[in-house]
């Protein structure tokens, strides 16, 4: 027996005041009550104080002491507004620390990245032996900045160094390793790679491994050759992979600052002075603080560009 509209017009409201009060009440179970919020309190306020003290405060501070002129303690002594910036960006000395971190950092990213595909291309092969390269390969991630400097200090070392014993028995001529601006870049660039290396090789290997080797079958089935699976099933499955490394070793590349200080401290005649290392001697040899700060904030900027870059080109080739 069919219903009729006016029987069914009077229970639609009422079935509508039911699912509208079981909401309410589903709602009403997810809010905070005072005791909550003082526990939420409780547990947040460690980390939100931690983070004001050595994250908020002094980049704030940094921005305010920018727009300022300063005196040998940090202590701001007249208003400038944008005049540090300005400075900053007409110098020529600037201007050329400026290019010559962009050379090490594009040449550290992309000679990083290339060799650790390489390697770990190579490292997920099922080899007898293989575990003992992959540990090799990935054992720079457990040297510090200092050992690895000390190391390479002596492999430059133009009198007593590996590299010399080589020219030497080679009858070649002997490179001044850290005292030519050109080869003095070089080596902190392969000195950087060989520390980024290990990093690099693990995750890349990781990615790699997560591969189902059932496209490698079909693909060897079908003929195609190791470097058509590279670069038309690896490449395209860890893509995710290679866009996450690009962006920490580009942010890393700008961060160098260890290696710089412990072999050339920006020398010679500044063909390795980066722009982290600009910033500590300004800082805190020349007690120039504001203009510090202002190459701070600019280096900030720098890298967010760089990474926006890289969200906006890489992204679109990265499979998910």
């Amino acid at each position: 027996m069919l219903k009729s509209p006016a029987t069914h017009s009077s229970t639609a409201p009422v079935a509508a005041d039911h699912t509208k009060s079981k909401a309410e009440k589903s709602e009403a179970g997810f809010w905070l009550n005072a005791k909550d919020k003082y526990y939420a309190w409780i547990f947040l306020g460690p980390s939100l104080l931690i983070l004001s003290v050595f994250i908020f405060y002094p980049m704030f501070r940094t921005l305010y002491l920018s727009l300022f002129l300063t005196n040998t303690v940090g202590k701001p002594t007249v208003f400038v507004g944008l005049s540090n910036y300005i400075n900053l960006l007409t110098s020529a000395d600037y201007l050329s620390s400026l290019g010559v971190t962009m050379v090490y950092v594009l040449a550290v990213t992309a000679i990083t990245i290339v060799l650790g595909l390489v390697l770990a291309n190579y490292a997920s092969k099922q080899l007898a032996g293989i575990g003992i390269f992959r540990t090799l390969f990935s054992a720079t991630m457990g040297v510090s900045v200092s050992v690895a400097a000390i190391f390479w200090l002596f492999i430059f070392n133009p009198s007593t160094g590996f590299l010399s014993l080589v020219s030497t028995w080679l009858h070649l001529p002997q490179i001044n390793w850290l005292t030519d601006p050109i080869w003095a870049m070089l080596a902190v660039i392969i000195t950087t790679v060989w520390m980024n290396l290990g990093f690099t090789f693990l995750i890349l290997l990781g990615a790699m491994q997560s591969v189902p080797t059932t496209l490698y079958e079909a693909a060897s089935i079908e003929g195609a050759t190791p470097r058509y699976q590279l670069f038309h099933i690896t490449i395209p499955m860890i893509s995710p992979t290679l866009f996450f490394v690009s962006i920490i070793t580009l942010i890393e590349g700008f961060k160098s600052f260890g290696l710089i200080d412990l072999m050339t401290k920006g020398g010679p005649t500044n063909a390795t002075n980066m722009l982290v290392y600009r910033i500590y001697k300004d800082a805190f040899y020349s007690g120039n603080y504001a203009q510090a700060s202002a190459e701070s904030l600019i280096l900030t900027v720098i890298i967010a560009i760089f990474t926006l870059i890289q969200f906006k080109v890489l992204e679109k080739r990265v499979n998910y």
